[in-house]
């Protein structure tokens, strides 16, 4: 009898092994299984290949660094006749509540004779474009007054960024700075307000200064963050939107001797595009635009930087050339305002390590939705600020390889033309 019931005992004890063998199989507890589990997973979920990168190029620290003393005011100097700090930015962060549009924010003190004949050289930019034809706000310019019983229209004070005009303000020091802009300060119809933080993740690059060392006593300079953070609010009309996406911060100044008849005009975008990158680009014409605005087949005045991470490290390719595609008429005959840019860009012959790489990037800049602006007689002087829709590719060779990557973005655009 005790033999049996340890038989019986031995069977039921198999067989309780057996089923939790089976119950911990299907639960996924034994570690083979989950092994199984984790390869099905991950052959049913293949990962992306990132696109590659294009070479960076090599900059020295001193050009990529500034102090609080440098983003402060220098037109209080006798020399320094112009200043400009602006802001740009592409809305096209994760859940931004107004998504892909673009902002320009610029302060800027312009010299007497940018805007001839009519004595009113403070001037205001504030524009918010969307991409189904959505804009709001404008540009304007104001009487510069001196001394306490008349104060100028646009003040800013030092260290750091300190500027005001009438409501609208920026303040901060790298790499933090806050904008804050009204529509009504432009003479905008909507009421609308800006409230953006901006946050840059890396050092920014100056593009001039005759200074290697101490660029804040340059009388000509000019230094850019690409990549920033941008986190705020929008207000237009009383309904409040919460926006996130990627921005741009420039501060330049020049002596009143750089007059408008050095530079007849500029071509500048920051383009923010689809893969996370972010493209900078300028270019200056000193030809009256009367004549022509070619630029010449070596073009000293012209820019273009690529990073693909926030501007950590920069591609920088100093053959720039830009070709105006089209241009509109219809505000003014007389001045004629780019539409749309055909770029090539690739590197310079000083650039020798970069030109063993073949790189050459060929991109389109067209306007999409902008504001534009035209001081006619004695001034004859025109601007275009908004948003525009880019595409183009970046080729290069790699370890013998080559290697091309698509471009497709949206960027912040602002031209400006002279006639003489």
């Amino acid at each position: 009898m005790n033999i049996k019931l340890k038989k019986i005992d031995a069977i039921i004890v198999v067989i309780l092994i057996v089923v939790a063998g089976i119950v911990l199989f299907q639960s996924g507890y034994l570690p083979f299984n989950n092994n199984e589990k984790k390869q099905s997973t991950e052959e049913s979920e293949p990962v992306i290949p990132l696109p590659p990168t294009p070479p960076t190029s090599i900059v020295p620290g001193l050009m990529r660094a500034v102090s609080p003393e440098d983003e402060g005011v220098h037109y209080n100097k006798l020399l320094i006749g112009r200043e400009w700090w602006y802001w740009s930015a592409i809305l096209d962060g994760e859940n931004s509540e107004l998504k892909g549009w673009s902002v320009t924010i610029s302060f800027n003190h312009m010299a007497i004779g940018d805007l001839l004949g009519t004595l009113k050289p403070d001037l205001l930019v504030v524009t918010l474009h969307g991409p189904n034809g959505e804009e709001y706000g404008g540009m304007i310019n104001k009487r510069r007054g001196f001394g306490i019983l008349s104060p100028p229209t646009l003040e800013a004070k030092s260290p750091g960024v300190s500027v005001t005009y009438e409501n609208s303000w920026a303040e901060g020091k790298a790499p933090k700075w806050h904008v804050h802009a009204e529509g009504q300060d432009v003479g905008s119809e909507n009421n609308f307000i800006i409230d953006l933080d901006y946050f840059a993740l890396s050092e920014p690059l100056w593009t001039f200064g005759e200074r290697a060392l101490d660029k804040s006593k340059s009388n000509i300079a000019n230094y850019a963050f690409l990549g920033c953070i941008v986190n705020g609010t929008i207000k237009i009309d009383g309904a409040e939107y919460k926006v996130k996406g990627s921005g741009f911060h420039e501060h330049s100044w020049s002596p009143a001797l750089v007059t408008r008849g050095l530079i007849n005009g500029w071509d500048w975008c920051h383009m923010s595009m689809d893969n996370g990158w972010n493209i900078y680009f300028t270019s200056y014409y000193p030809t009256p635009q009367v004549l022509s605005r070619k630029t010449s087949r070596i073009n000293p005045f012209g820019t273009l930087v690529i990073t693909t991470d926030n501007g950590k490290t920069l591609t920088i390719l100093d053959n720039v050339d830009p070709k105006i595609v089209s241009s509109d008429t219809r505000v003014f005959p007389f001045v004629k305002i780019p539409s749309e840019i055909s770029i090539t860009a690739k590197p310079s012959l000083l650039q020798i390590a970069m030109r063993g790489t073949k790189i050459v990037l060929n991109i389109d800049i067209k306007a999409d939705n902008t504001y534009e602006k035209v001081w006619k007689f004695p001034t004859y002087v025109g601007m275009k600020v908004g948003r525009s829709t880019v595409n183009g590719k970046i080729t290069w060779v790699e370890n013998g390889e080559s290697r091309e990557v698509d471009l497709n973005g949206v960027g912040a655009v602002w031209s400006m033309s002279a006639l003489f």
